[in-house]
């Protein structure tokens, strides 16, 4: 079953930057992803719906742990948007790398681990445990820009002839 089929049994419908473009130029200066070889750094993503953020506040004061887990999954979504971006099949996914992952909190708030599951289980699910589950850290942080609780960067292994003028590259 390709990528885009199982995407389609799950009921996930991907946001499609080629017509949009990716969220995060609204924030500054920064472009999509960047290829080195057959690796793929995307740049930040957040929880974005209907042209705007989603699932603002802080975790362990206003935004409960599935709320996060929620956003983490969003972003998810939009992280695999970025991807079909830089690299247009995502059957040319090896595997995610690493996920790098921002959690608004209090400094109390301990379970930021459980806030980022959301990406990591959306990954496996759509992409299988050995290409979708790859390394993680979770960091909390004091804010985001448009103060959404969650952020992920994302570096992933990809096949296919790269072309270093690509839109984003």
């Amino acid at each position: 079953m390709s990528i885009e089929e199982k995407l389609k049994e799950l009921g996930i419908t991907l946001p499609d930057y080629s017509k949009t473009g990716y969220p995060g130029t609204n924030y500054g200066s920064m472009k999509a992803y960047h290829r080195v070889g057959n690796v793929l750094f995307l740049s930040g993503h957040i929880p974005w719906k209907d042209g705007g953020p989603v699932f603002t506040g802080i975790l362990g004061r206003d935004v409960t742990i599935e709320q996060g887990y929620e956003a983490a999954r969003l972003t998810g979504i939009h992280c695999l948007a970025g991807i079909k971006q830089a690299i247009g099949n995502l059957d040319n996914i090896v595997c995610i790398v690493r996920s790098l992952n921002f959690v608004v909190c209090t400094p109390e708030f301990t379970e930021v681990n459980k806030v980022s599951s959301g990406a990591t289980d959306l990954f496996v699910e759509v992409l299988g445990r050995e290409k979708g589950l790859g390394g993680r850290a979770t960091i909390g942080v004091t804010s985001l820009s448009s103060g959404v609780c969650f952020e992920n960067w994302l570096t992933v292994e990809v096949k296919g002839e790269y072309i270093p003028d690509e839109p984003g590259s």
